[in-house]
């Protein structure tokens, strides 16, 4: 059984109701997950062996959401090199703003500049298309498990 460890970003709760969504479609295709909450992230460094999905809302001017901002400059300063992680990043926006899933952007930059693998390149959900988008997120899991059954390229 394969372990995924699952983090989020919010302001207002979509990126938490996502990734908890996703927690439980992967508990149901198998996998062990790791939900980590937001008061729970300073502990937390990902295993290098491991798998990781972020799921971020954006605020300001592509800015993190407060919750996970602390979490993402440790990792940032401390630098841990990871080039056995296989991670992937949704991030949720909206379109009508020039920093459109500016968060989701700088967890996915920021784990390439570990040396982690992205299972699937940034999805970025749009508010403005979609009331709904753990659907999108459950839409695209599918594709997330597929890939990780075929083989992870390292």
């Amino acid at each position: 059984m394969k372990h995924v460890d699952l983090a989020f970003g919010t302001v207002y709760g979509s990126a938490q109701f996502v990734a908890e969504t996703l927690a439980d479609e992967l508990a149901d295709l198998g996998y062990s997950v790791r939900l980590w909450q937001s008061h729970e992230l300073n502990d937390f460094t990902p295993s290098n062996e491991g798998l990781l999905i972020l799921v971020s809302s954006t605020t300001g001017s592509g800015d993190l959401p407060e919750d996970i901002q602390s979490w993402y400059y440790r990792i940032q300063s401390t630098a841990p090199y990871l080039p056995g992680l296989h991670y992937s990043v949704i991030g949720l926006g909206d379109s009508s703003y020039s920093e459109f899933c500016g968060a989701g952007e700088k967890l996915d930059a920021l784990f390439t500049e570990l040396g982690a693998k992205r299972v699937l390149p940034l999805l970025r959900i749009d508010a403005m298309e979609t009331m709904e988008p753990e659907l999108e997120a459950k839409t695209w899991l599918t594709q997330w498990h597929q890939q990780v059954q075929h083989g992870l390229n390292d």
